[in-house]
Order: C-alpha cells, then sequence, then structure tokens
C-alpha cells in the first residue's frame, strides 16, 4: 500500500504584532516555515524572501539524499539572496529568519533545519521534538548548566545563534533523513506556538482525529487564547495510506503570500545584529524580537560568564532568603522556648508532689518542662480527688501560684 500525504498551512499575526514576520508553505513534496527577524528592519521580508526561493526546490526527487542535498543548498542560496537584498537596501541590514523545512521522498522525509522553529513528529500516541533549537539557553540545556524549566524563563532565551541573514555566508544547517510510514503526523511551526502552547497541549491537539486542516485551526486558535503575543504558524502534514496519490494545490501563508513591499521604502533606521550583546532582554507587555549573535568563541565564553554571575546572584539571593527565614524561625523558636519557662505547673514524680517549670508539651523528643523543685508531700498522702487532680497536672502563671498550689495539697495531706 502507497502512502500519500495530507497538509495544511495556517499563519495569524497574532493579537500584539502589527505584521506578520512569519511565513510557511505546503506543497506536493516540500514543507516549509521561516520565522522572520528583525523588527521593521525587515522580518516579514527576510521569512518571505527564504520562502520563496526554498518552494522552488518542490519536485519529485530519485533519493532522500538527493532531496536532503536540494534543502541544504536552497538554504545556503537564500541566505545568499537575503545578503545580497540587504546590499541593495541598506535599511534592511539586521533582518534574517529562521528556517525549518521537510521534503518528502517515498518513506522518508529529509529534513533541513536552522534557528529555534521546530519540527515535531507524532506517531503511536507520542509526540518526539526532531529538530533541536539554535539558541543560547539551549546550548545551556545541552551542557547541563540550567535545566529545560529554566530556560523557558531564561532572559536571553530569544537569543538565536544560527539564522540565515546578512551575516555568515556559510551557515551550518541541520540536515538529517528520517523514515515515515501511514499514521505519523508532522508538525512545523515557528516558537509563535512552541513557546506559548505546552507540549501536552500540543501532543493532545494532534492526538485529536481531526484532519490536517482542523488541526492546524485548533492550534493556531488555543495559541489565541493563550495570547498569543507572537505570530504565529503551523504546517501539519499527515501520511496516510493511499492506493493513489493525489496532487496537494501548494500553499502559501504569512507574509510570502502577499507582495515584498520594501522596494522604494525610506525613513528606515539600519539596525545592526548584535544590538544587545551583554543587555539583558526585559519582559514587556509586547513581545521579544528574536535576537541573532553569532556563535564566535569569544561571544559565547562571554554569554556563559554573565549566565554565571547571574547563576551565582540567584544563588546568594536565594542563600540570603533562606538565612534570612532560617534566623526567623530559629528566633521563633527561641522566643516561644522563652515564654514556655514562666510558666509553671505541679504534678507526680515518683509519688511525691513535684514544681515543674514550662508548661506539660513536648517537641517530639525535646520536653518544654523541667523539674524545678520537690515538695516532701507524697501523692498517697491526698485525697482521691485531689490526688488525681495532682497527676493530671495543675497548671500555675507563675511561680507564686505554684508555692500556692502546694501549700494547698500540704493542708489537703495533713486533714
Amino acid at each position: 500500500m502507497a502512502s500519500s500525504i495530507k497538509s495544511a498551512a495556517l499563519s495569524n499575526v497574532g493579537k500584539i504584532r502589527a505584521n506578520n514576520q512569519d511565513s510557511g508553505y505546503a506543497g506536493n513534496n516540500l514543507f516549509v516555515v521561516a520565522d522572520g527577524m528583525g523588527g521593521h528592519a525587515g522580518g516579514d521580508v527576510a521569512s518571505a524572501i527564504a520562502i520563496r526561493r526554498i518552494r522552488e526546490t518542490d519536485k519529485p526527487y530519485s533519493s532522500p539524499g538527493d532531496a536532503e542535498f536540494a534543502l541544504q543548498s536552497s538554504l545556503i542560496a537564500a541566505n545568499q539572496l537575503l545578503a545580497e537584498t540587504v546590499f541593495e537596501h541598506q535599511e534592511l541590514t539586521g533582518m534574517g529568519t529562521t528556517v525549518s523545512a521537510m521534503m518528502r521522498v517515498g518513506d522518508s522525509m529529509a529534513i533541513a533545519h536552522i534557528g529555534d522553529s521546530r519540527i515535531y513528529l507524532y506517531r503511536h500516541g507520542e509526540l518526539s521534538q526532531i529538530t533541536a533549537d539554535h539558541t543560547f539557553v539551549q546550548r545551556l540545556v545541552d551542557s547541563g548548566r540550567i535545566t529545560p524549566e529554566e530556560a523557558a524563563v531564561h532572559p536571553r532565551r530569544s537569543v538565536l545563534m544560527r539564522v540565515l541573514g546578512d551575516v555568515d555566508a556559510a551557515p551550518e544547517i541541520d540536515t538529517a533523513i528520517l523514515g515515515t510510514q501511514p499514521g505519523d503526523r508532522w508538525l512545523i511551526c515557528s516558537d509563535g506556538l512552541s513557546s506559548y502552547l505546552a507540549e501536552d497541549r500540543i501532543k493532545k491537539a494532534l492526538a485529536s482525529g481531526l484532519d490536517a486542516d482542523a488541526v492546524s485551526h485548533r492550534l493556531v486558535k488555543e495559541t489565541l487564547d493563550h495570547g498569543a503575543p507572537d505570530n504565529v504558524t503551523v504546517v501539519v502534514v499527515d501520511v496516510d495510506e493511499s492506493e493513489t496519490s493525489a496532487a496537494e494545490i501548494p500553499t502559501t501563508v504569512g507574509s510570502a503570500s502577499a507582495p515584498l513591499t520594501f522596494e522604494g521604502e525610506t525613513g528606515r533606521r539600519p539596525l545592526r545584529l548584535p544590538t544587545i550583546l551583554l543587555h539583558p532582554l526585559k519582559v514587556a507587555t509586547t513581545p521579544e524580537d528574536s535576537h541573532f549573535e553569532p556563535e564566535s568563541d569569544e561571544y559565547l565564553a562571554e554569554l556563559i560568564a554573565e549566565d554565571r554571575r547571574r547563576a551565582i546572584r540567584r544563588r546568594a539571593t536565594w542563600l540570603i532568603a533562606l538565612g534570612v527565614a532560617v534566623v526567623i524561625i530559629v528566633g521563633g523558636l527561641f522566643l516561644s522556648y522563652r515564654w514556655t519557662q514562666t510558666h509553671y505547673f505541679v504534678g507526680d514524680r515518683n509519688g511525691t508532689v513535684t514544681i515543674y517549670k514550662g508548661v506539660q508539651q513536648s517537641l517530639g523528643p525535646i520536653s518544654l518542662s523541667s523539674v524545678y523543685e520537690t515538695t516532701p508531700i507524697k501523692v498517697s498522702q491526698l485525697s482521691s480527688y485531689t490526688k488525681q487532680t495532682v497527676e493530671d497536672t495543675i497548671s500555675a502563671n507563675d511561680l507564686a501560684a505554684a508555692r500556692a498550689i502546694v501549700e494547698r495539697l500540704s493542708d489537703d495531706a495533713a486533714q
């Protein structure tokens, strides 16, 4: 039984962005998502240029290896085209884009990836992230310096280490060839989805049994329901069993679906890519732009050093807070103990009426009372009722009150 592909692509500007810097494409064999960066410096232009160049490779290939090479070559060509565009339009300096692409050849998927858009595979009830984010925080996670949970709130979580743009003439592209089978559901998405929708919710949507188009709308809607501060783009690809493989109508979404409008524009201020070097990002009501910083040893060393300083400050803050908490707890326990030692009670100790200092309780193995004075009165000399009250202990607010109780007990014993 041959396998066929059914796909859908959808892009949304989100609830805060003024323009859509994402682009997506779902064709007969090729499926791509690109997330532009650079804000008004041309993120929308970057993703559109990349998608338009890469979609030229949407055709049959004789082998998965040929498709992998074609994808890699198209990303390098798109990178060169971006550099040429910036050279001709200086107002676009600083633009760049992520790209995550898949090319289907028979029962294989050739993959090319750069940046932090993602490719997921849902198979047999399990969701797997196929691509690795090319971000600074992912480097920290991979090296064991921080946890994935810490990476999600790290102040430099939007710093990209690899993108297509006008900085690196030969960017490193991750490529792979993976097998695919009927029943597989693939998802390509920009970080507008993966950063704001938990993986368990993504998995639940992919497992819903809806077709590709309905699933893509559900994923985007759930992201919008969560506020969707960033552009969000998804491409859903289903592998089905089919005798025939009907051709899909290619779909382009996002900025690549509209005419490029940067020609002749003026008034844009050039923005160099490494503008946030060593400046921590701040949480704002508007979404953070992704920023690119080249993978240089010096820069990585400085970022890691800065992160180490941040970790030390965080650890110091926790230690100070812990120390203050310990002082408060110890101080409270000390004052509580001092308070107990201002009280007295009368009780039975080895058959003798005894004055105790403290209260009748204990904290685990620690008793909050001690013998203060042993009297000559024998408990056996007391009346039955009085004897019972002594055995149950008689509380006194101070030492004078305790001595007064002993005097009354002495009178009772003398009768």
